[in-house]
Formats: structure tokens, C-alpha cells, sequence
């Protein structure tokens, strides 16, 4: 079996730890001084700080109840244990320092939202009491796994109306970019969108440094056989 570059690990614990680190201050911040549906305008009319939460997925969807949440909980969970094992692979086989920034970005996010969900139910009371408190003395608002997901950045860029004549939507108003999510959000959205765009780069230098690895060992198998 290869062993493991550490510095291929490290780059990508770098980069885990980061993402972490900030998605969870950010909302720790959000959560213990703002109310449900606060918002702090940051720029102009497009960038905003805004308070919500949701049960469900990224960018504030739902999925399915309370029996849903906690399908979604344990698919999040085997998705990370599966990135994080494909993640030492990837080490493993000293793959392009690319495709590590990719899945460590997708599993840093991931794991992001799995604290969220896991224990802001158990350490936090319920935001639509009031500003909420960190460990309260009566307990959380919900146990493990039932937490709600933080959100907070909210870009509605361009507004606008339908034109009548659009078939489904004419006539009506439309916003962009309408959904509120976070850093954990940004960070699956910008690994999945690195690697869409540059995937035949970082595989072309996967093959090419493959390449340059096995030909020593044949040259040396050859001299060996002479």
C-alpha cells in the first residue's frame, strides 16, 4: 500500500480546519447576538447579514419532517466519512494538490453544517424566543441531531419582473440571488465548481505524474532483467 504524503494531508487539513473554524465563529456570532430574521446590511442593497434557519439541506431547502431530518443527518454523515476516506486516497496516490482543495473544501462544508445540525439544538435555546444564549441553564431547544442549520449571507443581487408574455412566470417578480445560506454552503458550492471546472486538468496531471513515477521503476526493472 503507498503510504501518504503528509504534505498532501496537510494542505488539505489546512484548508478543513480554515473553513471550520470560520463557518462556526460566524455563526456562533450570528446565533448569540442577533434575533430570528435580524439583518445588517454589509453593501449597498446586495450584501446582507441575515439571520435565519432551517432544517433541511443547503441554501435553506427542507426535506421531508422531522423523519426526513434525521435521513438527511445520517446521508451527511456517511457522505463525510466517505470524502474523508477518499480525501487519504487521494494523499495516497499523491493526486493533484487541486483535487485535494476540492474535497477538502466539499468535506470542511459538510462537516460545517453536521455541527449545526448534531448539537446547536442541545447548546443553544430556541432563536425565536429572543437572542439566543449559549449552553442555557434550562437545556437546548432540541436534542442530538434535531439542531437547525444557521444562515446568514444573503446577496439578493438584481430584482426584476417577469415580462408578460414568458410562458409560467410572466408577470411575476423575481430575485436573484434569493436563497440565505453560509460559509459551509459557499465552501461545498465553491469545491463542487473548482472541480466541474478544472476536473481534466487536475486528472491530466494525475496521469502525467503517475507516468513520472513508473518509469524509474521500469527502467530499474529492465536493468535488472540485462
Amino acid at each position: 500500500m503507498p503510504s501518504i504524503p503528509t504534505t498532501r494531508l496537510r494542505l488539505a487539513g489546512i484548508i478543513i480546519f480554515l473553513v471550520l473554524l470560520i463557518d462556526q465563529v460566524v455563526k456562533f456570532w450570528v446565533k448569540t447576538t442577533m434575533y430570528l430574521g435580524e439583518e445588517h446590511r454589509v453593501f449597498g442593497h446586495w450584501f446582507y447579514i441575515h439571520f435565519t434557519e432551517n432544517y433541511g439541506m443547503a441554501f435553506g431547502l427542507e426535506f421531508g419532517g422531522m423523519a426526513g431530518k434525521f435521513l438527511l443527518s445520517a446521508f451527511r454523515i456517511l457522505a463525510c466519512i466517505a470524502i474523508g476516506w477518499y480525501i487519504v486516497h487521494l494523499a495516497r496516490h499523491r493526486a493533484h494538490p487541486g483535487l485535494m482543495v476540492c474535497f477538502a473544501l466539499i468535506f470542511a462544508g459538510a462537516v460545517g453544517n453536521i455541527i449545526d445540525s448534531a448539537f446547536y439544538g442541545m447548546i443553544f435555546n430556541d432563536s425565536t424566543d429572543g437572542i439566543a444564549r449559549f449552553l442555557p441553564p434550562d437545556g437546548g431547544y432540541a436534542g442530538f441531531l434535531q439542531g437547525r442549520v444557521v444562515d446568514m449571507l444573503y446577496f439578493p443581487l438584481v430584482s426584476g419582473r417577469f415580462p408578460d408574455w414568458l410562458p409560467i412566470w410572466g408577470g411575476e417578480t423575481f430575485l436573484f440571488f434569493r436563497p440565505v445560506f453560509n460559509i459551509a454552503d459557499a465552501s461545498i458550492s465553491i469545491g463542487v465548481i473548482l472541480y466541474i471546472l478544472f476536473q481534466k486538468r487536475f486528472h491530466e496531471g494525475d496521469h502525467a505524474q503517475k507516468t513520472e513515477t513508473d518509469a524509474p521503476a521500469a527502467t530499474d526493472a529492465s536493468s535488472g532483467l540485462s
